[in-house]
């Protein structure tokens, strides 16, 4: 005698527990007695007892989504000014240090303040101040870094002997 796979109607030999081609159990154990009992029987042939549904036999719903919390973040944006000119002038290998140099100005200055530089995008950098931990002063914080990094910005711009070269900053 053969019986299919209630999950996926795959025929298998008799006396098989699995399903040979997913693996879904054959046959319901009673929770009382153990005894082996077909799918879709509601009671043990053994015992009597009911057997578990398949609502029962169901993977444990999801944990319910962690609840959100509201926080006020402070985000500064700040950027090379008149960058597209700039690197247009200059070799590509001189262009990719300068912004190496400047990224990472930028992650020092930021992080002097308490701030997380979130990512680079061409030549801007993106920072923030209230995630993981928020401070009062956060606000206060990503000012005075966009004022430092605006006065590094020019001291690169004079070490690399780059006229010009300064930072706009938003936040």
């Amino acid at each position: 005698m053969r019986m299919d796979c209630p999950s996926c109607g795959a025929e298998n030999r008799a006396g098989r527990k699995f399903c040979a081609e997913c693996g879904t159990p054959l046959a319901l154990a009673c929770p009382a007695c153990g005894a082996a009992n077909e799918p879709g029987e509601r009671f043990c042939g053994e015992c009597g007892q009911p057997l578990e549904t398949a609502a029962s036999t169901a993977p444990p719903p999801a944990p319910p989504p962690a609840e959100a919390e509201r926080r006020l973040v402070t985000v500064l944006f700040a950027d090379l000014v008149g960058f597209t000119e700039l690197s247009e002038g200059r070799d590509a290998e001189e262009v990719r240090e300068l912004l190496s140099r400047y990224f990472e100005l930028a992650r020092q200055v930021v992080g002097r303040f308490g701030g997380l530089v979130e990512k680079f995008i061409g030549d801007a950098v993106m920072a923030v101040w209230g995630t993981p931990v928020a401070r009062e002063d956060d606000a206060e914080r990503a000012v005075r870094a966009a004022l430092d990094l605006i006065s590094a910005v020019h001291a690169l711009g004079e070490e690399a002997r780059i006229a010009g070269l300064d930072a706009g900053s938003r936040y």
